[in-house]
């Protein structure tokens, strides 16, 4: 499966409101589809999930991070840790 056709935005397309490659895994069984944020690297494995929260809105989402560095794996936790949304990063171990 290549980005192209297992994401619903185009590749360099960034989040509305951050400038991080996002978008949705087309074909999933989930609210909006799974959030997938694609980090910089250029081979796009599962580099660690966010297993996030929203209070206010009463729902839980896992975020898939692909292809991201430490930092931007702690960029984009952090954004999801801000008002009423809290979230923990599971980075995968790197060998």
């Amino acid at each position: 499966m290549t980005r192209a056709n297992a994401l619903d935005r185009q590749k360099g397309s960034v989040h509305p409101r951050y400038p991080l490659d996002y978008g949705y895994l087309s074909g999933t069984r989930s609210g909006d589809g799974i959030d997938v944020w694609i980090g910089s690297l250029p081979v796009q494995t599962l580099a660690g999930i966010i297993c996030a929260l929203d209070l206010q809105k009463r729902d839980a989402e896992i975020k898939l991070l692909l292809g991201c560095i430490s930092d931007e794996m702690q960029q984009i936790v952090n954004i999801h840790n801000t008002g009423s949304q809290s979230a923990i990063l599971i980075e995968r171990p790197t060998h």
